[in-house]
């Protein structure tokens, strides 16, 4: 029996890529050997069975588990790729006050029981949803642009995370990783967008990935697959695979990688390695 552990990517603000981010942080957890689940806690607007290409197999979904309507095994979709990847998706047509406290406790309680690790995808902003998404966490996955108001929604979602979970309430402190996407190396030194180091130092929040800005997520979210499956050398892949590395606890220097092949580019990403 195994006693996962419970991960909830969050961020104050939408359209930051924190679905992108649950699909390719659980791809690659599965790829790595362990037995991974991914949860989409966001009722009426799923997305997470699109990004995983599970969408035209969802029979029942986590409503139905919190009311009883079906059991985990269920409702849980197994990964067409990687055998050891199951995905529980969201409602579409259920209000968001169809999730209770306690049938969101019992539900992750079970699945620690199957799982080495649970990846929750959070709703934005910090509404019931989000802070029932965080609530059972071990662990918290902050995703935040290099953007002034994404970075500031963030904050409060910290302040959410240090006072509405479990850990909270018993006294711990929930531990944070940032990960910073459609990061713009050229922008951010132009002083268009804020470097990694501004956002570390306002966030109090170790780092654990940077992804560049990519044609190549926005492509293997049309097909139905994680960036880290569809596409192993893209930047934005080889930024989550080492993110997840630094999950598992491995101590490696976070670099960013480019998108565009300019030779400043080659010349810098020499230097960052």
């Amino acid at each position: 029996m195994s006693n996962a552990t419970v991960v909830v990517v969050t961020s104050g603000k939408g359209g930051v890529g924190k679905t992108t981010t649950t699909a390719a942080i659980a791809s690659a957890l599965a790829k790595e050997g362990y037995q991974v689940c991914a949860i989409d806690f966001d009722v009426g607007l799923r997305n997470l069975d699109l990004i995983m290409g599970a969408e035209r197999r969802v029979v029942f979904d986590l409503v139905n588990v919190v009311r009883g309507e079906a059991s985990i095994k269920q409702a849980l979709v197994r990964d067409k790729k990687l055998n050891n990847l199951y995905l529980l998706p969201a409602s579409q047509t259920r209000d968001k006050d169809a999730l209770t406290e306690e049938g969101v406790a019992s539900v992750i309680s079970e699945l620690r029981m199957y799982f080495d690790w649970v990846i929750c995808d959070s709703p934005a902003g910090i509404e019931r949803g989000a802070t029932l998404a965080m609530r059972h966490a071990d662990e918290a996955i902050i995703v935040s642009n290099p953007e002034v108001s994404s970075v500031r929604d963030c904050d409060r979602i910290i302040g959410l995370l240090d006072a509405k979970t479990k850990i909270a309430e018993d006294g711990g402190r929930m531990p944070k990783h940032l990960m910073i996407t459609r990061y713009d190396t050229e922008r951010a030194k132009s002083g268009d967008m804020l470097e990694t180091d501004d956002v570390v130092d306002i966030l109090s929040v170790p780092l654990i990935g940077v992804v560049p800005e990519s044609k190549d997520v926005l492509k293997a979210s049309n097909v139905g697959l994680p960036i880290t499956v569809s596409d192993e050398t893209s930047p934005a892949s080889k930024a989550y695979m080492e993110a997840v590395r630094r999950l598992l606890g491995e101590n490696i220097p976070v670099t960013i990688p480019e998108e565009k092949k300019s030779f400043l580019g080659k010349l810098f990403k020499g230097r960052a390695a």
